[in-house]
């Protein structure tokens, strides 16, 4: 995570707008200490999460929200150690088999109810079991079999084979802890106000405009790197959802809102002289920002094709021009803060003219009056559904240009903007052929997920993370392997010749990093990037003014 000091700047155009929620302040500190009281509202671009309870499908947007009122069994710090959170400690047997966790005694529920072994073998029941709809949380525990309940305050895993990502994936907030007690209500009540053991309790929930969350008074246990150990120094969070980026950034000059998410390049870099803002930069872990390739029905199940078009489009002009320097190329398909991420450029060399004999080879060799190439009458087409919730404004941009320079080699690129439930409803039709879509886990394991042969089976929600529809069964022994062994070395091996098969089969662009860019007011302080993910955790914010 870093942090830099950024400018107040001149009230952008959409700033007449006025947002309800004004920010207060709370009692002075004479001793330096953090203020208590007060409200911090904070304004996120992510799109709004259709359930609050992110065991229910699970994505960033309810990561977000959630890491306010819910907290994990295990967390990262900053320097990628696992570190206790609601578990004290842990245990793995010596045939990897099964996991043992000592639980943070003393602690509750918001709705009273004791957090203890058998909480968490139902939180673990619940992500499991295929009503719930989980994706994240699903695939996160496939080699789960069970938790036993050993004693109140000792859960042991059951596993059908080794785990080494296991400690990586329960710090993750799609894997949180919840109320059994609440659980046990319908999926829309629950999703409406889950209940956890977190700092903050879900108060209310306005669709399409808020969140607010108020201070749990009983709150003891935050993760072992936290700021401080008791309650929230806030009353309450306002949690609002403007998508516009200008109006967020606006609203957060106006001073209507405290923190905002999804920070534009051209906003970054206009504001980096002044000290009156904080920048939090904090890439998420995972897979990196990628265009995957359709492996799985034509024209992208004839490698030729795909690696026409991955080295005959220059994506690097457009990433400089469109991205002011606040986001690096990448050339791996796993996120730079991943220490075992493995990069190859050479394979991303950019030369049209090989790209075209390529395609020749592949028999698209006539060209129709809008100058496209053809194969048996039919035109070289690309559907590429868009999710405007996911892909900010630059990245859309960056789309259209790859859709030009593709035109270049004679390939239409079909650009659809959807919103996410439609283009979720794309996926699940197999109605695309490139794709941006963002994935989060703690880890490399995110690359069994994202590019095993299982992974083209949807989870319970409908979703399926393959989406290159990858089958490869030399990739998904190496990704087995890797997941069943603890020794570092023999996995960091792994691993690299697993990223080398997922780059060389041509079925990954990779672009950037995932980017997590948070504006905060001066007034603020103790605002942090929670390490697992990179989601903002406000237990230790207070304000200043």
């Amino acid at each position: 995570m870093r942090t830099r000091s950024l400018p107040l700047l001149a009230l952008a155009s959409a700033g007449a707008l006025l947002l309800a929620g004004c920010a207060s302040g709370g009692d002075a500190s004479d001793d330096g200490t953090p203020r208590a009281g007060g409200t911090l509202t904070y304004a996120t671009g992510d799109a709004e999460p259709t359930c609050l309870d992110p065991h229910v499908g699970g994505n960033y947007p309810q990561a977000l929200v959630s890491t306010q009122y819910l907290e994990s069994l295990v967390s990262k710090d900053s320097e990628g150690e696992i570190v206790p959170w609601l578990a004290d400690s842990w245990e793995e047997s010596d045939d990897g088999l099964s996991w043992t966790f000592t639980l943070r005694d003393g602690v509750s529920f918001t709705d009273g109810t004791p957090f203890d072994a058998a909480a968490v073998a139902a939180n673990v029941a619940h992500l499991q079991d295929p009503e719930t709809l989980s994706s994240t949380g699903y695939l996160a525990l496939q080699k789960v079999t069970g938790v036993e309940a050993v004693d109140a305050r000792t859960a042991r895993f059951d596993l059908s084979e080794p785990d080494s990502a296991l400690l990586e994936s329960l710090t993750q907030p799609w894997l949180a802890m919840e109320s059994p007690e609440a659980l046990q209500r319908s999926q829309e009540v629950n999703c409406e106000s889950p209940v956890g053991t977190g700092p903050f309790v879900v108060e209310s929930w306005t669709k399409q405009d808020r969140v607010v969350l108020s201070r749990n008074d009983d709150y003891s246990s935050p993760p072992a790197d936290a700021g401080h150990d008791g309650p929230a120094h806030l009353d309450e969070v306002v949690w609002r959802f403007i998508p516009d980026s200008a109006a967020r950034y606006a609203a957060l000059q106006a001073g209507q809102v405290d923190v905002i998410d999804n920070v534009q390049p051209d906003t970054l870099v206009a504001a980096e002289k002044d000290d009156s803002l904080d920048e939090i930069d904090a890439p998420r872990p995972g897979a990196a920002n990628r265009i995957e390739l359709n492996s799985g029905k034509a024209p992208f199940d004839d490698e030729r094709v795909r690696q026409a078009f991955i080295t005959g489009v220059d994506v690097n002009d457009g990433i400089d021009s469109l991205f002011f320097g606040t986001a690096d190329r990448s050339y791996s398909a796993l996120s730079s803060v991943e220490p075992l991420a493995y990069s190859d450029e050479s394979l991303f060399d950019v030369d049209p003219d090989a790209a075209g004999d390529l395609l020749d080879e592949a028999g698209w060799t006539e060209r129709d009056s809008d100058g496209y190439r053809t194969k048996g009458g039919e035109r070289l087409s690309l559907e590429f559904p868009v999710s405007t919730n996911q892909s900010i404004p630059a990245e859309q941009s960056l789309f259209e240009q790859i859709q030009a320079g593709a035109k270049q080699l004679g390939i239409e690129v079909v650009l659809s903007p959807l919103d996410l439930s439609s283009w979720y409803g794309a996926l699940a039709e197999n109605d695309y052929d490139l794709v941006s879509a963002p994935y989060t886990k703690v880890g490399p394991d995110v690359l069994r997920i994202l590019y095993d042969t299982a992974g083209i089976t949807p989870a319970p929600s409908g979703y399926f993370a393959n989406l290159a529809q990858l089958s490869d069964p030399a990739l998904d022994q190496l990704l087995t392997d890797a997941a069943q062994t603890s020794d570092p070395d023999e996995r960091a091996d792994l691993y690299q010749q697993a990223q080398q098969i997922v780059l060389e089969s041509y079925t990954v662009l990779p672009l950037y990093d995932q980017q997590n860019h948070y504006l905060v007011r001066s007034s603020v302080t103790g605002v942090r990037a929670l390490p697992p993910v990179s989601a903002v955790t406000l237990h230790d914010a207070s304000r200043t003014d």
